[in-house]
């Protein structure tokens, strides 16, 4: 038979006389209830030493942390964020990793570190990794080129760039090498930002694609 409390876990050793439960005292002996930073959850000493060398696991056999680290309800008090123990409780009752989109990873993976949970500590830092991975993957890439430039076309150049070009740096090396032409050369920096779908495709694979004045 098994019974359930607040649709959060379930355990075995109860019985069911005239509509009501009545509990072995072993079993009542595993429910544990936990003060996450102001928020109670309830589960049971099975679930919380899935992870035996776990922080979780110790103060329920700890005698000295039993002792010291209880609210005034008898919960076990836990200085941490309880949105973020949600996910490490769910991972230790069932063994999958179910984080809300308002959480992030990274964060999970803190509270995992401090509950010294290392079974989920190595799932999260893969997942992390693989990630990271994946947006190394489609990071943008930049194009650079040079143009040389009179200066009396120099206003027309920069304002005849093709769409994406866009000028760095315009730099004055000083007077043209001809004897007929007094005026000053410049050059241009400019750059095209490229979204490459991996890290396979050079830049240089794309530059005949893009167009410059």
């Amino acid at each position: 038979h098994y019974y359930i409390t607040n649709n959060l876990s379930m355990t075995s050793d109860a019985t069911v006389t005239n509509g009501h439960t009545k509990h072995e005292s072993s079993s009542k002996k595993e429910w544990v209830r936990l003060n996450v930073g102001g928020t109670t959850f309830l589960t049971t000493k099975q679930t919380l030493c899935k992870d035996p060398h776990s922080f979780l696991c110790r103060i329920c056999h700890d005698e000295q942390l039993i002792d010291s680290m209880r609210d005034s309800t008898g919960a076990f008090l836990i200085d941490r964020d309880p949105a973020y123990f949600g996910p490490v409780l769910n991972y230790l009752r069932h063994g999958k990793v179910i984080i809300d989109k308002n959480l992030i990873e990274e964060g999970v993976l803190a509270e995992a570190e401090f509950y010294q949970i290392s079974s989920l500590v190595r799932l999260l830092k893969v997942r992390l990794r693989e990630k990271d991975d994946g947006n190394q993957s489609k990071r943008t890439q930049q194009v650079y080129r040079v143009l040389q430039s009179h200066e009396d076309e120099l206003t027309q150049m920069l304002s005849t760039l093709s769409d994406g070009w866009k000028c760095e740096q315009v730099i004055n090396i000083g007077s043209g090498y001809s004897y007929e032409c007094n005026q000053s050369e410049f050059l241009i920096l400019a750059s095209y930002q490229l979204d490459t779908p991996d890290s396979d495709h050079s830049p240089h694979k794309f530059i005949d694609k893009i167009q410059l004045p």
